[in-house]
């Protein structure tokens, strides 16, 4: 097959592991694109491939579809993303995977301290709280 050709859908979902209803769902959001036949079934150019994985990629480490979005929208729907692009996408990622890990280690410490110190006491809390000033912040919790 040559890099054009168009790939019908249940070749798509073989080749990815994502259900048809889910590629529906992805072309309403932007993130992929198809054409159709003179019968009106979806083909998809081979290229959709890797956005496909992405998206699944993206969703495995827990970025939302809100993101890969924006990401996505700064590539070429219709024709094959070069080098380039994915570098500059690769680039983008980066910076927000690498702010989602110091995140994540964030959380860990103070989740360590919360836990380890298991006072489960708002009386040693209120060391941390004072006056329960993080509660004019909003609901839920502040400090993670």
């Amino acid at each position: 097959m040559e890099p054009e050709d168009l790939l019908p859908i249940g070749e798509v979902t073989r080749r990815t592991g994502v259900a048809a209803s889910a590629l529906h769902f992805y072309e309403q959001l932007g993130l992929i694109a198809s054409t159709r036949t003179p019968g009106n079934q979806r083909r998809y150019r081979r290229h959709m491939l890797r956005r496909i994985s992405l998206v699944v990629v993206a969703k495995r480490i827990g970025i939302p579809l809100s993101e890969v979005q924006d990401l996505f929208r700064t590539l070429p729907l219709d024709d094959p993303p070069s080098h380039a692009d994915w570098r500059r996408v690769a680039k983008l990622w980066r910076a927000q995977l690498e702010e989602r890990r110091t995140q994540l280690e964030h959380l860990q410490r103070e989740l360590t301290g919360c836990i380890g110190c298991g006072c489960l006491s708002l009386k040693a809390c209120r060391l941390l709280n004072p006056e329960d000033a993080l509660g004019e912040d909003g609901p839920g919790p502040r400090r993670i």
